[in-house]
């Protein structure tokens, strides 16, 4: 049997200092551990894959931290870490709403908070997806939330915050976690990628970035996949390939011919698009990000905001050094007009190849209005 272990296990943050991308939330928290201001209900919101139940865990464990270092970090050394990290602490009860949503589930967990911890000051309770609670659960819980026992600390996590009942939205601290920037995923990628030994191409990583959407847990699992997949050595063409995603040459290719008004070229193009077996909403929606780059590049107070890395944030640059702003704004306009208009067209790749023919008119009509 394998002993191989994923890396979102592998790697999964032990500190509040190695959490990816949630710095305001955990320097919020070590702050409220160091000047004794603990909530005694806390509810983490965000989306997938960006940290709450991670966060939720080093919390519970830093608080019952015997020895915390001078940044608030659990020590990892005494009898609290120890239990906890080998996964026998009695101090920590996690609970899935998403399968025990019941009122007995919860008068269960409420039987559980009478009894004050053996080892450590307070005994946390993690229930994960609380929102998927029954209305009754909620309601056998809020007597308890309200006046909890001093010992005990309440962490709820969830996706969906406005699923939650008001009377339990106001008795927790309510953090909002972000999404992860695709910098800060690319730069976890990197160390991971070090440790592991595997060679990378940084646009192959940066791609699997942009790809995960901001959530961590998914690029990690992206990640893994294109490792088996390339035996260690992840290129971009690989994660191109693996991942099925168009290469940024298509779309520079592209306006570059719609920039000359050479149509036909640009239908070429979206005709070797169409049967690499891309879908061709993606590609539009792809032209209107490529098109909303070159404009954010034109002005030097806007090029930050690309998350790209630096070699194509000089093709852009290059790019938007041949066009005028008007036509790009007019461009950006007939995209976002083709976006809505295409899941009532009736032919959908004749809708996209007349986008393309505006498009490739855009330097002609600019022509027209300045003379």
């Amino acid at each position: 049997m394998s002993s191989f272990v994923v890396s979102a296990r592998k790697y999964r943050p032990q500190t509040f200092d190695t959490v990816v991308g949630q710095s305001g939330i955990t320097e919020t928290l070590k702050n409220a551990i160091k000047t004794g201001h603990l909530a005694q209900a806390f509810l983490f919101c965000g989306s997938r894959g960006v940290g709450k139940t991670t966060t939720a865990r080093i919390l519970a464990k830093t608080i019952n931290c015997f020895n915390r270092t001078e940044r608030m970090e659990a020590c990892d050394i005494c009898d609290s870490c120890v239990s906890f990290n080998s996964g026998n602490s009695l101090n920590v009860y996690e609970l899935d709403a998403a399968s025990n949503n019941s009122v007995d589930d919860i008068r269960g967990l409420i039987d559980q908070v009478r009894i004050a911890p053996q080892l450590g000051k307070f005994k946390v309770y993690i229930i994960d997806e609380v929102h998927m609670l029954s209305a009754a659960a909620f309601n056998a819980f809020l007597k308890t939330l309200e006046e909890p026992p001093a010992h005990a600390v309440f962490i709820l996590a969830t996706t969906e915050k406005h699923k939650i009942i008001p009377t339990i939205l106001s008795r927790c601290q309510i953090f909002d976690f972000s999404r992860i920037r695709v910098g800060d995923i690319t730069q976890h990628l990197v160390q991971i990628a070090d440790q592991e030994g595997v060679s990378y191409e940084m646009e192959g990583l940066h791609l699997i970035a942009s790809k995960a959407d901001g959530a961590l847990r998914d690029a990690l699992s992206i990640f893994d996949q294109l490792v088996t997949f390339s035996g260690g050595n992840i290129t971009y063409q690989q994660v191109l390939n693996n991942l099925h995603v168009l290469d940024y040459d298509y779309y520079f290719n592209i306006v570059d011919y719609l920039r000359k008004e050479d149509i036909a070229g640009a239908f070429l193009i979206f005709h070797d698009i169409l049967n690499r077996g891309f879908d061709g909403h993606q590609f539009m929606l792809g032209l209107a990000e490529h098109f909303r780059n070159v404009l954010m590049v034109q002005d030097i107070r806007t090029t930050p905001l690309l998350d790209v890395t630096d070699t194509v944030r000089q093709k852009f640059t290059q790019q938007a050094a041949e066009w005028k702003k008007q036509p790009l704004v007019r461009a950006l306009y007939a995209l976002s007009k083709a976006d809505v208009a295409y899941k009532s067209a009736k032919n959908q790749r004749l809708l996209i190849e007349v986008t393309l023919m505006e498009l490739g008119s855009l330097n002609q009509e600019s022509e027209k209005k300045n003379p």
